[in-house]
Order: structure tokens, then sequence, then C-alpha cells
């Protein structure tokens, strides 16, 4: 059984739903047969690597709030992802362009290390403050799960996997994917959201008895 998962970097709710889910899996009785692969989709693919604004500033320039109702809204996001073992760390946060970030992540699958290299991304922007937008940055992590340092250097000076990457945004727009994280199990069935652990627990056994049933 395969589950593909559509998420951002810079989507708070994208890490906290990859938790939720990795725990439902871990649970799984099949989990040894379940596929996960990662797809891209940017929040805002407009944006620029370099962002001289805060976190709070963003939210509150985009909603029309002040700042320390920002604030307020980003610590209680905080604390949902504490609840799942996640330190979110928002005024620190280095906001930027994520597209670098999931071309490393493709390359990243074509060397067994998907999941390592998403990961590693994820807490490197969300707990870590790392500048995710960054060639240096996005070649230390790399090293960091194992990818060697100058073939990642070669690959993010490049256009490489960039139609990866495309092809996965096209993709989501296909089959409706409006926000993210989104998960489509078994190329048939969708969960929006993070949604609570027992949802992804009741998703992971209704589509292996589907499956199991249309194999008899």
């Amino acid at each position: 059984m395969k589950v593909e998962i559509w998420s951002d970097y810079a989507c708070p709710f994208c890490y906290i739903g990859k938790r939720r889910f990795e725990k439902a899996l871990e649970q799984f009785p099949h989990k040894d047969e379940v596929e996960v692969v990662f797809r891209s989709f940017e929040l805002d693919p407009s944006s620029p690597k370099e962002i001289r604004t805060s976190m709070q500033e963003i939210l509150a320039a985009k909603y029309g709030m002040s700042l320390d109702e920002a604030k307020a809204a980003n610590d209680r996001v905080a604390g949902q992802a504490s609840e799942e073992g996640l330190v979110y760390r928002f005024d620190t946060m280095i906001p930027t362009n994520t597209f670098d970030a999931h071309r490393l992540t493709h390359y990243a699958g074509e060397q067994g290390k998907m999941a390592e290299m998403s990961e590693r991304i994820f807490k490197a922007y969300f707990t870590d403050s790392l500048h995710i937008g960054d060639m240096d940055t996005l070649i230390f992590l790399a090293e960091g799960i194992g990818l060697d340092g100058k073939e990642t250097a070669d690959i993010l000076a490049s256009d490489a996997f960039a139609d990866e990457v495309r092809r996965d945004e096209r993709l989501a727009g296909e089959i409706g994917v409006r926000g993210v994280p989104f998960f489509v199990l078994d190329e048939k069935y969708a969960v929006s959201g993070a949604q609570p652990l027992e949802v992804f627990q009741k998703a992971l056994q209704q589509v292996w008895e589907k499956r199991t049933e249309q194999q008899d």
C-alpha cells in the first residue's frame, strides 16, 4: 500500500500532521508493507528566498491582526506541536522560499533517503531556526543524513529535480488539493489536514481492508 503526502516545509501543520501519521503507521500491524512518498507543495511559490520580516509580522499582515494576536496564534500552534513531541520556535524561524528544499528531497529520494531528508528539513526550519532556502544550509542538511556534499551542491546549482517538484504540484491541482498536509492512500482515498491520530489509524485500517477484499 502506498501513502503519498503532499506538504510544504513552511507549513506548521504539515510537520504536525506528518508526526501524527507516523505514530499511526508505527502502530499499524502491516506497517512494513506501506510505502510512504513525500510530494511537493508550495504554499507561496512566489516567496523570495530572503525575507526580512518575522513570522509574527508575516502572519499579522496576512490576516490583518496585531503582532500580539499573531504571537498568540503561533503560540497555540506551537502548543499543538509540543503535544506531538515537536519544538516550534516561531520567534527565530527564518521564512524563505522552499522550492530548493523540495528539489533536495527528490534528490534524496533517488538515493533512498527521502524520509530522512524530509524530517531533517522540517526540523531545521521549525526547531533549529536554519535558513532552508540557503544552499550551504541545504548541503549541510544533506551531508547530515549521509548524502554526498559535492554531489548535492552540483544538484542544487543546477535545475535538477525541478520537473519532479512541478509534477507533484500539477498532480496536486489535478486531484483537488487546496491545502496541506494532504494524504492519499492507495491512490484512491484522501485525508486532508493534520487530523488526530485516530483518523489516520482508521484510514490505514479501512484502506488495508478494502485492498485485501479486492485481492480476494
